[in-house]
């Protein structure tokens, strides 16, 4: 029997996933996770079962729109430790805000929420920098923090279930291949007696009187 096509996409990302996880040394190395590095360490918050991976999905995607530049691994590690949620897949989705994407997506979570909130958007360009925070900050802040936090949880939630659905699609598949084993298992055990049965010799033949 194939299998289905959003079976094997559940398998494919959730195969992907775990290529592109962080790895405890990577972890060790991070300096931005300060004190908490050890904490992260603990075997427990690295497994990978529905709980801990939909936990880690909102986490992460939550902390990524944080306009907290440097310091969203430590908030997402931060979250992670007492949810008990999969620490590698919490601190990698943080990458989602990196170097190239951080000022296109803060600037979309800044008009998103001056928007919402009534505001007057910013006409001047939008510089994500200790200066240009300094020099505007008051007038930026709410609607940025506003903006970022919407588009925080709507991310977060989008992924928390879709991470759920992966792994329902993903046990499916195991509990598909587990079946199809046992059935395998058992035509072998059938065709061995029936060879068995065919190679015996064929009982004698009572004496005639």
């Amino acid at each position: 029997m194939a299998e289905s096509p959003a079976s094997l996409r559940a398998a494919m990302a959730l195969d992907w996933i775990r290529n592109y996880l962080p790895t405890p040394e990577t972890i060790r190395r991070q300096n931005s996770l300060g004190p908490v590095r050890h904490l992260l360490l603990d075997p427990g918050l690295w497994r990978l079962h529905r709980r801990s991976v939909s936990g880690a999905a909102f986490i992460g995607l939550f902390c990524a729109f944080l306009p907290l530049p440097g310091l969203q691994m430590l908030v997402a590690g931060l979250l992670a430790v007492p949810a008990r949620c999969n620490v590698p897949i919490a601190l990698g989705l943080t990458w989602i805000t990196n170097p190239v994407t951080l000022v296109p997506v803060f600037v979309l979570t800044y008009k998103l929420g001056a928007q919402l909130l009534g505001l007057d958007v910013d006409a001047e360009p939008f510089a994500l920098s200790w200066e240009w925070l300094g020099e505007r900050f008051s007038q930026v802040w709410w609607p940025l923090l506003f903006g970022s936090v919407l588009c925080g949880c709507a991310s977060g939630l989008v992924g928390f279930f879709a991470a759920r659905q992966l792994w329902r699609l993903h046990l499916f598949r195991r509990l598909r291949e587990r079946r199809h084993a046992r059935r395998a298992r058992r035509r072998a055990r059938a065709g061995e007696r029936g060879v068995r049965r065919k190679e015996a010799p064929p009982p004698d033949s009572p004496a005639s009187p």
